[in-house]
């Protein structure tokens, strides 16, 4: 059974949602969520203390549902391209209708200590989960163990850069983005042949490093 402030918590939610995307998330203020959902304004604040973190709730629940999607999926088919190809397109088919508010998570990028900034110490649990994603495409791949550490964060940032075309991308269900996320994965998969060579394993090691030492890996 679903208790009552969970129940509370989640009407706010979806109200607020509801109004960010009549309004825009701008021109829409605590106060209209709180009238909207038919609740006090403590209320609102109660169980989000900022607009922001509406959107930071939006964008955990988005991050929920990729996972759910990709495991279901990886159940049932081992190959590579497929699980990867999943990996990428599903932010793009759970924000489709909600580009506006994604933007609002790239708005902050600049600034670090901001809790909607994607680089930001608020995010780093979104950040592993996101990245965590892609390790599970490819836990089924023979790969050298530094390219099993490279490779997911290499996809993470090739995602997120591509979200940011994705919120520029005005063609029919942002296919121009889509295209270079296919493009993109079949060049990584063809890179991906030759990163793995024995004799690429000292450049290996010095990306890894560099990475560990700008605190983006974490430590062996």
């Amino acid at each position: 059974m679903v208790k009552k402030g969970e129940q509370t918590r989640t009407h706010i939610f979806q109200t607020a949602l509801a109004l960010f995307r009549e309004k825009g998330f701008d021109a829409t203020t605590m106060q209209d969520v709180a009238t909207r959902a038919q609740v006090v304004k403590s209320a609102a604040y109660y169980y989000f203390p900022s607009k922001e973190a509406i959107i930071q709730a939006y964008y955990d629940t988005i991050q929920s549902e990729q996972e759910r999607l990709c495991a279901e999926s990886f159940a049932h088919t081992r190959d590579l391209k497929p699980r990867l190809a999943l990996a990428l397109h599903s932010k793009f088919d759970l924000a489709q209708d909600d580009r506006n508010l994604l933007g609002v998570v790239f708005r902050y990028t600049g600034e670090p200590d901001h809790p909607l900034s994607c680089l930001g110490p608020s995010t780093a649990e979104i950040r592993r989960r996101a990245t965590q994603v892609f390790r599970d495409a490819i836990v089924l791949e023979r790969l050298p163990k530094d390219l099993q550490q490279l490779l997911p964060l290499a996809l993470w940032a090739l995602q997120m850069g591509l979200l940011v075309m994705f919120l520029y991308d005005h063609s029919p269900n942002q296919q121009r983005t889509r295209r270079l996320a296919d493009g993109s994965l079949d060049l990584t998969l063809k890179l991906l042949g030759l990163a793995k060579l024995a004799i690429l394993k000292p450049i290996r090691t010095r990306v890894l490093g560099l990475l560990q030492e700008a605190d983006l890996i974490p430590a062996s």
